[in-house]
């Protein structure tokens, strides 16, 4: 009996100990492993916050937006300008349509400069090519309008050089429109060029492909090097003059 007794002691000894150690461990990881699930928790509410706004911020903007386009075809010019301003604060997608909406609107107010301002902030509103370089190429056909001096053809070769890079989605029109910047300024060769890539190249509708074969057989005529000249004339003729505001009619003379 006394043989199984002091077995019996070594057990609930070693039992003992057991449970002192499960304590010792449960005091010093059951805070660590309670803070992180209140971490995960946090996390978990944070998120689902952030989402929740995000549809909202998301759901307003597109309210607005629809708002602007409806006062478009009503020919509100103002009314859609205000629309637009509040549909670009909803970020993301909605923020690049409606900054680009109120360019158009600008456009249509003959300021050509905040047109510009639009479309620049439009491209730095999304990170998706698809949406940003359509405007920034926008921008970049309205910088080319008219003459160009020195500094906007540098101006210009900034904006559309990161476009032509090779896997950008509108690569083939930047190409196209640096060109055609090119020719303006002179240098026929560089255009020529750009266009001789453009008509070999894998990813090129048939439009660009047409056209650079034209601009091509342009430049070899010689009728391109006519470009900048030409440019220069239209540049020089004056504005036609405003018709002189009606006047009033004289008053009719009573019948005798």
């Amino acid at each position: 009996m006394g043989r199984y007794s002091v077995v019996d002691v070594f057990e609930q000894v070693e039992e003992d100990l057991r449970s002192e150690r499960y304590r010792r461990l449960a005091r010093t990881w059951l805070p660590i492993v309670g803070g992180l699930l209140t971490l995960a928790l946090v996390a978990a509410l944070a998120w689902w916050g952030w989402d929740s706004w995000q549809t909202a911020r998301a759901d307003k903007a597109s309210t607005a937006y629809d708002r602007g386009l409806e006062a478009l075809q009503g020919n509100n010019l103002a009314g859609a300008d205000t629309a637009f301003t509040e549909a670009a604060s909803g970020g993301g997608a909605y923020r690049v349509l409606a900054l680009s909406q109120r360019a158009e609107i600008a456009l249509q107010r003959n300021n050509k400069t905040e047109a510009i301002g639009y479309l620049d902030e439009a491209a730095k509103a999304s990170r998706d090519p698809l949406l940003s370089d359509q405007a920034a190429l926008k921008a970049a056909f309205l910088v080319m309008e008219g003459k160009m001096t020195d500094a906007q053809f540098a101006d210009l070769q900034k904006r559309l050089e990161p476009l032509a890079k090779e896997g950008r989605p509108l690569r083939a029109f930047a190409q196209e429109a640096l060109a055609m910047a090119q020719l303006q300024m002179g240098q026929t060769q560089a255009a020529r060029s750009t266009f001789v890539q453009l008509q070999l190249g894998q990813d090129v509708s048939d439009q660009v492909r047409q056209r650079a074969q034209a601009a091509v057989d342009a430049i070899d005529s010689g009728v391109a090097a006519a470009l900048p000249r030409v440019i220069d004339a239209m540049a020089a003729v004056p504005a036609p003059a405003a018709p002189p505001a009606p006047t009033a009619a004289p008053a009719a003379t009573p019948a005798p």
